[in-house]
């Protein structure tokens, strides 16, 4: 592992290559590693699932990936054991260049839940460039008159490295007519002088060629060097002299074209034309410099000529030279230290992970939904970057590290009230002006199955009349979810239950879908007045939510019940049998008129006006010179007349009884009548007709007290319905189904007395075969009318109006 760490060097720097093991510290929330530039591929550099205290078998699971805002190829992770090593070759002055701090950062991130760390892997400088000077070779001209001790500026060697392995030291070759020297420490300039030792005489040598070798303080080390080649020169013994060896200027970047950078001064103390001086770059200047300035050889003066940027190039170095006119020229030469100064000309720049976010309502707070960076590549306070959300928004920015945010939620969501969030994060540095830079992140809210699906009432009333059509649709339901997609995807069904003997399902079904409820066979309201039906409603979320409806179905009344004659004994009779009486009676010739001889009884199963029974004579032949005669609503057979001797002596009448429905029924009793003398039966007559008009009076009050009660129960359950749905429609839209409006009247009739009760109703009843029909009615008959004789053998009638209205 240390071989490898070490990237190919010598076993000498084993002591050295201790310092490449990973560290890491608990500090600010960030690891730090460290790693030598130019290492192999696979060096090891820190077990970094191990330092972030995370598990070997969830890094995949959790999505456990490393970002950096560098290259993203130059460190890579080994998901398998968690070791994090170097993928390509990583060259310190390229990725840093000559700062002395050069770091990688990684954003590590691991999913479920959301987690960011922060990893800092320093990339230490090896001995990897060698010292360079401007030129290979350089050519100096120096006239044999200079004095002793003259000096003679020369260019450093640079080297791409830092620390001591860019700490440059210089040697000369050997010469007794010159030495080097280094006269300043100055951080920015080297300056080398070339100083004569020696007078010069060129008739004894006229060129020297000397070695300067430059070696760094690397391990190994390092070397670069130039050759000298001096000529020695005759005649012009002053060369220019600069006011200044090292010249400082600031300049602000993005200074306009023609800006004057700084006027040189050089002077000269020969004459004439040796004294004539022009101004140019060194020899050894780059061409990139020319690109940027201009020198003018006369005056002198640099002047800007490019467009200068402080994020580029912090520090301009110029070699100047000044050369004069004599034959041969002398040189003399200054160094142009150019300050570029920072100006908040850059704007900060935001990253987001994902300017589209999907965040389920039910996410708790302080969970992190987003990652924000920003960067600004000014410095200083132009440089120094601060983050804030707008507009109000449930979330918040929360520093991390440095110039790394996460956005986290900081409110409750509710999808139902907002669904989505346009949230822009601005990024403002510190410069005057400062300048801003914004990024929209858009947050959808996620549905979460939080709502049941929701009626509009609790309860419904429904009226369908019996005999309906199997499948019938009677009412629909509707609930509303306020939920999303599936979530509020409502469907139906009935909540099974027992009705007597059978099952609700037998009865009613309900359409998952629609709501539509439908009974599947003909009710039958003598067999079922009342059916409760209770529908649920289930949403399509995980778990489902539901909630459930109460209908109240009241079948309404059809006349589909015939009269039903009662036989004497209380039982029912045949539809044309006889009623009460024998089917042969005795009656005494000398009964008056009004005198009760028989009585027919009947019931009816059906309620209300369908029950309302009425008897009649049917219109047979001889029926009209009949000397007897029935009670319309009583059923009682009775004299019309005296009866004489031109009477039949046997009488047969057919008593129709028939209700009041639509279309009405009937039934038929035939009653045999044997008239006989009064003489031959007259105790049997007085008798009969004494114990006929008590028997007629108890079987009668009997027959109607039971009818009554019955009548009246049904009558009041009616009321009390139609209150209840009176009140129903008043705090509710209409129910739906297939029904009509209507007006009902309420009508109690009988022989002795009559009451009749209105509502201004709107009923919506179903039917169903037909159009819907208005016509409600309940009906209750009283007590019949009583015939009872007087002390005096006179019959008396008690009887009423009969009243009846009908819409």
């Amino acid at each position: 592992m240390l071989a490898a760490a070490l990237g190919g060097q010598e076993p000498s720097l084993l002591p050295f290559s201790l310092l490449l093991l990973a560290f890491w510290e608990a500090g600010s929330g960030q690891v730090h590693y460290s790693v030598l530039e130019e290492a192999k591929h696979g060096t090891f550099v820190g077990r970094i699932a191990q330092d972030l205290g995370l598990e070997l078998a969830e890094l995949v699971p959790r999505r456990f990936r490393v970002a950096s805002k560098e290259r993203g190829d130059l460190l890579e992770v080994n998901l398998q054991n968690g070791i994090l090593f170097v993928n390509s070759r990583i060259d310190r002055e390229e990725l840093c260049g000559r700062s002395l701090e050069c770091s990688l950062h990684l954003e590590v991130i691991v999913d479920r839940p959301l987690q960011v760390f922060h990893v800092e892997v320093e990339v230490r400088d090896i001995n990897d460039n060698t010292p360079v000077f401007p030129e290979t070779q350089k050519n100096l001209f120096i006239s044999e008159t200079r004095a002793l001790d003259s000096r003679f500026s020369l260019e450093g060697a640079s080297d791409a490295d830092t620390g001591a392995n860019a700490l440059l030291t210089y040697r000369l070759s050997p010469s007794e007519y010159f030495s080097l020297e280094i006269p300043t420490n100055d951080e920015h300039v080297k300056p080398l002088e070339l100083v004569l030792r020696k007078p010069l005489d060129r008739e004894v040598t006229s060129e020297f060629l000397l070695i300067l070798k430059a070696t760094d303080g690397g391990k190994p080390e390092l070397t670069g060097t130039v050759e000298l080649h001096i000529t020695v020169l005759d005649v012009n013994d002053n060369a220019p002299m600069f006011d200044k060896a090292v010249h400082r200027v600031k300049l602000q970047e993005n200074a306009r074209n023609g800006t004057l950078v700084i006027r040189l001064n050089a002077s000269d103390l020969d004459d004439s034309s040796n004294s004539d001086i022009l101004y140019s770059f060194a020899t050894g200047v780059s061409s990139n410099i020319k690109t940027f300035f201009y020198i003018d050889s006369a005056s002198g003066e640099i002047i800007l000529t490019g467009r200068i940027d402080f994020e580029e190039t912090k520090l301009w170095k110029l070699q100047v030279e000044a050369v004069d006119k004599g034959s041969p020229p002398m040189f003399g030469h200054c160094t142009v230290l150019i300050e570029v100064l920072d100006m908040n000309d850059n704007a900060p720049e935001l990253q987001v992970t994902s300017p589209t976010l999907s965040v389920p309502e039910d996410t708790s707070l302080g969970t992190v939904i987003a990652l924000v960076s920003v960067t600004d590549r000014d410095s200083g306070a132009n440089g120094q970057v601060t983050c804030s959300l707008s507009p109000h928004a449930p979330f918040k920015l929360v520093s991390t590290f440095k110039n790394y945010y996460s956005l986290v939620l900081d409110g409750a969501l509710d999808r139902e009230s907002v669904e989505r969030y346009a949230v822009v994060v601005t990024a403002r540095d510190g410069g005057a002006p400062a300048l801003s830079t914004t990024a929209s992140v858009r947050v959808e809210v996620a549905d979460v199955n939080d709502n049941a699906p929701a009626f509009a009432q609790a309860e419904h009333t429904v009226f369908v009349r019996e005999n309906n059509a199997p499948g019938c649709h009677i009412f629909t339901v509707s609930a509303r979810d306020a939920d999303a997609g599936e979530n509020a995807r409502v469907s139906y069904s009935l909540v099974e239950r027992r009705v007597g003997e059978r099952a609700l399902s037998s009865y009613v079904s309900v359409h998952a879908e629609s709501g539509r409820v439908h009974a599947l066979q003909p009710l039958d309201r003598e067999e079922l007045e009342l059916l409760t039906v209770q529908v649920s409603a289930r949403d399509g979320g995980a778990p489902p939510l539901g909630s459930n409806v109460t209908l109240q179905v009241f079948v309404l009344d059809e006349n589909d019940n015939a009269p039903a004659l009662l036989a004497a004994g209380g039982g029912l009779g045949g539809g044309g049998g006889p009623g009460a009486l024998s089917p042969s009676s005795l009656v005494a010739r000398g009964l008056g008129a009004g005198q009760v001889v028989a009585k027919v009884r009947a019931v009816d199963a059906d309620s209300g006006y369908n029950a309302w029974l009425s008897y009649e004579l049917a219109p047979e032949a001889g029926a009209a010179r009949s000397p007897f005669r029935v009670g319309l609503y009583t059923g009682e057979v009775s004299t019309a007349r005296a009866l004489d001797e031109a009477d039949a002596a046997r009488q047969r009448l057919l008593v129709l009884v028939r209700d009041h429905g639509e279309p009405a029924l009937t039934a038929t009793a035939t009653l045999l009548l044997s008239l006989v003398d009064g003489g031959q039966a007259p105790k049997a007559s007085s008798r009969a007709a004494a114990e006929g008009a008590a028997g007629a009076r108890a079987a009668l009050v009997d027959v109607n007290v039971y009818l009554i009660v019955a009548i009246c129960a049904v009558s009041s359950l009616l009321v009390l319905t139609l209150l209840l749905y009176a009140a129903l429609r008043c705090s509710a839209p209409p129910s739906q189904g297939a029904c009509a409006a209507g007006k009902p009247v309420l009508v109690c009739s009988s022989a002795v007395g009559s009451w009749s009760y209105s509502q201004q109703r709107r009923q919506r009843v179903c039917s169903g075969e037909g159009p819907p029909k208005a016509d409600l009615m309940a009906f209750s008959p009283s007590v019949p009318p009583v015939l009872s004789s007087g002390e005096n053998g006179e019959q008396l009638d008690i009887s009423g109006t009969v009243s009846t209205a009908i819409q």
